[in-house]
């Protein structure tokens, strides 16, 4: 099968740091061609896989208007020049990119990391199309965008060989914080949890830029980062992610907002690592409940949890959740669509 994938510029495909969307389409791109089928990425600069590689756009997130206007023009003009050539079009970027093929009988795969604006679904659906599917990466997440068209729920995914199990780690071990320093993330409350239970933790993220996450950056956690009980180690690589997690007694989640997935979590469970997480967005759907990590709703229960850890069985862990996110797996599910 010829498989086209296409992702917005703004990050490189895959992303050196930063980027769990940017990430996932290149483990398709790659287990796609694995599999035997022919894949095309249309991606921004920088962006490669082990198929052919068209590039567009420029890497910038807070792009103009205009900027993403003459992006979606590149698009329309590849599809509308190209599409015969393809089976199939899996989508990561915008929905609009597949205004040119909407009623083509290319079949088209809609793929969302993230909540759903719903007006783009009722008009995408008002026009005629065919062989269209909307997927979107946990219940909670089709349920943002559900309202017209055909949706399924197929989880996000990691490659488990990039990651090494724990099998043990020592009383000692510190707890880990891993994503974005934005509030929305709680790791204020990570920090908390570990200064109460008095476990060091580990931080590994990038700093928002945008005005009120980075002043919260800068007067509610970088005055608590010590180097000693709280380490700040900065945006981590792959390999990175893997020495550290793989080191920690468990990752705490305490999100103040409603994760569409949170790729984190299977990242640390693929080293062992158990997840402690507020019950929000997907968390109750990825998490298998004293299997690979513990479900709460409050700083107070996640502070009861911390001992409770040692309980679960890492290596049973990382075997959980491969069986249910490994690429391999969330692949077949998108190919058999």
């Amino acid at each position: 099968m010829k498989i086209l994938l296409i992702m917005d510029p703004g990050i490189p495909v895959p992303p050196l740091h930063y980027g769990g969307h940017e990430r996932l389409v290149y483990l398709f791109a790659e287990e796609y061609q694995r599999l035997g089928h022919k894949v095309t990425l249309l991606a921004g600069p920088n962006s490669y896989c082990s198929g052919n590689n068209v590039i567009f756009g420029i890497n910038e997130l807070n792009r103009s208007a205009s900027v993403k206007f003459k992006e979606a023009i590149f698009v329309w003009k590849y599809l509308l020049k190209n599409h015969k050539n393809f089976d199939l079009i899996h989508n990561f970027g915008r929905l609009a990119y597949l205004l040119p093929v909407l009623n083509c009988p290319v079949k088209k795969i809609m793929t969302y990391g993230r909540p759903v604006t719903k007006n783009g679904i009722m008009i995408i659906n008002f026009l005629p199309n065919r062989n269209l599917v909307f997927t979107a990466c946990s219940n909670y997440c089709v349920s943002t965008g559900n309202i017209a068209g055909r949706w399924k729920t197929i989880y996000n995914a990691i490659d488990f060989s990039q990651y090494q199990l724990s099998e043990k780690v020592s009383n000692d071990a510190p707890l880990m914080f891993l994503g974005r320093l934005d509030r929305i993330k709680g790791v204020h409350t990570a920090i908390k949890v570990a200064k109460v239970t008095g476990n060091k933790l580990i931080i590994g993220g990038n700093i928002s830029h945008t005005a009120d996450n980075y002043n919260y950056f800068k007067t509610e956690i970088e005055p608590q980062i010590d180097g000693e009980q709280i380490k700040y180690l900065g945006p981590l690589n792959d390999e990175q992610k893997n020495e550290y997690l793989g080191k920690a007694k468990a990752l705490l989640f305490p999100i103040e907002w409603d994760e569409p997935f949170g790729i984190v979590m299977i990242e640390a469970m693929a080293c062992g690592t158990p997840v402690i997480a507020f019950n929000r967005g997907s968390v109750s759907e990825v998490i298998d409940e004293n299997i690979t990590g513990i479900i709460l709703k409050t700083a107070d229960e996640m502070i009861a949890a911390i001992p409770l850890v040692n309980q679960i069985d890492r290596k049973r862990c990382r075997q959980t959740a491969r069986a249910r996110f490994n690429i391999s797996t969330i692949a077949l599910n998108y190919l058999n669509i």
